[in-house]
């Protein structure tokens, strides 16, 4: 794997916060995955739609993009390390993930993130009792956007969220996109808003 790649800030998607999204823009079955704040890995798992997996794409260091840089309040030049994965059912990707770890984040409790290999970060995240979430934003990727890694790329396009995890004061990002492989699969969820996007929401200074 490559040890950094450069950050470009033409890959940097348009982000909304999810109210901005009207239910003409984003279908009911759409909307309760895409806001739905529980375990990402926990509600595939049980979906009993095949094996789940974690293929890791990429791991290393580089400067955020920008949008990540204001979210994480990072320093504008400063690196953090960068993980790009697959998440897969019986071997076929439904979901592109990619979270941001500020160097500041990757000690104490935390340090062991940076050894992930192909685990899942959702299934370690939402273990920890004191975890908080800020809203989600949403964004409508082209198929080939460049912001998903290259050997990803597909025809239609895709529907990406993200949002901050704050554990004992230490921050980290993660987006997820929804590939081609994923169906909303229709009554197998609903939102369930916790308040740990409101708690959040008042750490990042960001109105609901």
């Amino acid at each position: 794997m490559p040890a950094s790649l450069p950050a470009d800030s033409g890959r940097d998607p348009r982000w909304r916060p999810e109210q901005r999204f009207t239910s003409a823009e984003l279908a009911a079955p759409c909307r309760r995955w895409l806001l739905d704040d529980g375990s990402l890995t926990a509600r595939l798992i049980a979906l009993e739609a095949g094996s789940f997996s974690v293929r890791r794409l990429y791991q290393g260091w580089q400067v955020p993009l920008p949008s990540e840089q204001h979210l994480l309040q990072v320093p504008a030049r400063q690196r953090a390390l960068v993980r790009e994965v697959l998440l897969q059912l019986d071997s076929q990707a439904v979901v592109f993930a990619r979270s941001v770890f500020p160097i500041s984040s990757l000690s104490g409790e935390l340090a062991h993130l940076r050894k992930l290999q192909n685990r899942s970060l959702g299934a370690i995240l939402f273990r920890y009792p004191g975890m908080q979430r800020s809203p989600f934003e949403l964004a409508r990727l082209g198929g080939d956007s460049a912001y998903i890694a290259p050997w990803v790329k597909q025809t239609v396009p895709a529907w990406a969220r993200r949002s901050c995890f704050s554990i004992g004061g230490k921050r980290l990002l993660v987006s997820e996109v929804f590939l081609q492989g994923f169906t909303p699969w229709e009554g197998s969820l609903a939102v369930h808003r916790s308040q740990r996007g409101t708690v959040n929401a008042a750490i990042h200074g960001v109105k609901q």
